[in-house]
């Protein structure tokens, strides 16, 4: 019987993309179907702590980008009664422009991410557009100086962010990707971040194309399912499904926030 404390966790949509299911597969999808990405940042809460992972991008990010930007996510803390001012401990899976802007939301936050990751975004590979693609230098520089403010506490694989809540170096899609691992009152949940897009990605193991390591985000899959209570307690980083499958909290909030402490509907 486990001691951890059990606590809610919270998908919150805050943007939106229109793909096709070529672009969501290394070699592309004969079928070229509709396969639209959604963006999330996530919320774990209880035992007396509201811990956020990822931050989202900002409206001008998307408008950069082409990515229909619905609210900042500090917006759709919010609505679940959450002031990111307020707010101690933020996990960056990755430094990727849609998990790593809108740091400054946060000013009272200490960012847990992998030393892995931060060497990634900040070394040679930067050198090459098709690393460098997903990046924003403005949001890595932005962590950088949260560095010397001696607000990042970094990470070298497997690490506790508190009783019940842990991340674990993944690998794959970038260097330094980690997923999040944390116990619920249907066991552990594991917020795989992009260390896999979609369902589709991890169950038919088909990578997606924005890729460090081939072989590490092959390999991730089965890690993922190691980490959690089954296999339905992965959740994936951009996928629509999610909204689908797991309840809102309340009427109001259908199609913004869903509850991945609960079972799948």
């Amino acid at each position: 019987m486990s001691n951890l404390p059990e606590y809610e966790v919270y998908a919150i949509k805050y943007a939106h993309h229109e793909r096709r299911s070529s672009e969501n597969f290394l070699g592309g999808d004969p079928h070229d179907a509709p396969m639209p990405l959604d963006y999330f940042v996530w919320l774990i809460r209880g035992a007396g702590r509201e811990i956020v992972v990822d931050t989202g991008f900002s409206a001008a990010m998307a408008a950069k980008r082409g990515r229909n930007h619905l609210r900042c996510p500090s917006e759709g803390l919010r609505l679940l009664g959450v002031d990111a001012a307020a707010v101690r401990d933020v996990i960056v899976t990755h430094l990727h422009y849609d998990h790593a802007g809108n740091l400054e939301v946060f000013p009272n936050a200490t960012f847990h991410i992998q030393d892995r990751e931060v060497n990634y975004a900040t070394g040679r590979y930067m050198c090459h557009d098709c690393f460098r693609g997903a990046y924003e230098v403005e949001d890595v520089v932005s962590l950088v100086r949260r560095v010397y403010a001696g607000r990042v506490s970094f990470h070298a694989g497997d690490g506790e962010v508190a009783p019940g809540v842990s991340v674990h170096l993944i690998g794959g899609h970038t260097m330094g990707i980690q997923s999040v691992r944390v116990m619920t009152k249907r066991g552990w949940v594991v917020l795989a971040s992009d260390a896999s897009h979609f369902y589709a990605n991890m169950e038919q193991v088909r990578p997606f194309p924005i890729v460090w390591s081939v072989a590490e985000m092959v390999e991730s899959y089965s890690r993922l399912r190691a980490l959690a209570e089954s296999p339905d307690h992965v959740i994936p980083g951009h996928d629509p499904l999610v909204m689908s499958r797991y309840p809102a909290p309340s009427e109001a909030l259908e199609g913004v926030v869903c509850r991945l402490d609960v079972m799948p509907n």
